[in-house]
Formats: structure tokens, sequence, C-alpha cells
């Protein structure tokens, strides 16, 4: 019996979650597609369209950030076709000395087992508050 290409896709979002909260940046790059992009919603300092050389270049400073690790614990996950969602919650000490939690809805998106594009959504103004010291990107962009 072939396995189940969705029960596939759902256990590689598990292990990239593992590499999320063990800090594996290795991990975590290597789940992209050569051309896979993360893209951050939103109007933070943090949000835009990453390529996965943009991920691999940037990822390690997330865990800088939070030196006792960000703990992401997923809540529920449906797949369909090539798309898993995954709704989420996060916490960890960010070097300022508070607490960041998040609730977040991801939508994964596989191309040939790898993660072609990975959408992000989270409450930004918590994003803003503590990751971004409460600093707004400008109006004129």
């Amino acid at each position: 019996m072939a396995e189940d290409p969705v029960a596939k896709q759902k256990a590689f979002v598990t292990d990239f979650f593992a590499a999320m909260n063990s800090g594996d940046v290795d991990a975590i790059v290597d789940a992209y597609a050569d051309d896979g992009t993360l893209h951050t919603m939103g109007q933070t300092l943090i949000s835009g369209i990453y390529s996965k050389a943009q991920i691999a270049a940037s990822a390690g400073s997330i865990f800088e950030v939070f030196p006792r690790g960000l703990q992401f614990e997923i809540i529920d996950m449906v797949g369909q076709g090539n798309k898993v969602a995954v709704e989420a919650t996060s916490e960890g000490v960010h070097v300022s000395g508070q607490t960041y939690s998040n609730q977040y809805h991801f939508l994964f998106e596989f191309q040939d087992g790898r993660l072609l594009r990975l959408k992000e959504y989270m409450d930004t103004e918590r994003v803003t508050d503590v990751l971004c010291a409460g600093q707004r990107p400008s109006r004129n962009n």
C-alpha cells in the first residue's frame, strides 16, 4: 500500500517544528526547495517574502534573540493536496527579558517533498512590541 502523501507532509511539518524548537538551522533551511520562500505576513519590520538564501543567512539570528529557545506547539493541522495548514502557538524569553508568546496560522505548500512556500500569519502587534521593540516600518513603503 502506497504511503499517504498528506500524512507524509504532516510528518514533515511536525519535523519542521521540532527543528524550530531545537534551533536546528540546517534542518530548517534544508526543508525548503531551492526556490522555496517564506512569506511573513503583515506590516512589521520582519514582514516580507524571503528566499531560501535569505532564510539561510538569517535563520540563526532568530535563535540569538531567544537564548533559551522559542518553543512552538502545534494545536491542529489539516492537509489536502500539496498543502498543510497549521494552527500553532509559541513562547520564549526574548533577550530584552520580555516573554514573547504568539498565535499563528501557517500554510505549508509542498513540491517534490520539499517546502515550496510557507506563509506565516500571526499577531503582528506582539511582533512589533517584543521583536521590533515597538518600531514600525516607514509608511513611505
